[in-house]
């Protein structure tokens, strides 16, 4: 199985899971995930994210996954996932996609980033969340 469609299943599971009690995990108040307040927005459409996380002591792959939406519209377009290294150091992250379609433009946006490592147990890889973060940002031009 190729990353892309290893990476895409993660950031689904991820999702779901958001939207599930939150009994399944608990991060570690040192793990942090942050999104920098201002993102781009190419001519084509392509949305890039950034920011910075922190994880320790990850046993399977993990991975910082993004999405973002208008303020207040309840569609979100997933923005690609970056594999994460858990040495309980500060790192960038950057995601780059291009929803389809799109109705994303510049100007005020609201991002979620998760950081989350596929852990296996009882043969299942099943997600582990290490840190969320919701923020407005700013999509501008670039």
């Amino acid at each position: 199985m190729s990353v892309r469609p290893a990476l895409a299943a993660a950031i689904g599971t991820a999702l779901f899971l958001l939207a599930a009690p939150a009994t399944l995990a608990t991060a570690d108040p040192y793990e942090t995930v942050t999104v920098d307040p201002v993102g781009r927005i190419a001519e084509d459409g392509t949305v890039t994210l950034s920011g910075t996380y922190r994880c320790a002591g990850g046993t399977g792959p993990v991975f910082v996954s993004s999405s973002v939406g208008k303020r207040s519209a309840s569609v979100r377009h997933g923005i690609g996932g970056t594999r994460a290294v858990c040495d309980g150091t500060e790192h960038r992250w950057e995601n780059t996609g291009k929803p389809s379609p799109s109705t994303l433009e510049p100007g005020e946006a609201h991002v979620e980033a998760t950081l989350m490592e596929l852990h296996a147990q009882g043969g299942l890889p099943l997600p582990r969340f290490h840190a969320a973060e919701q923020q407005d940002i700013t999509l501008t031009e670039g």
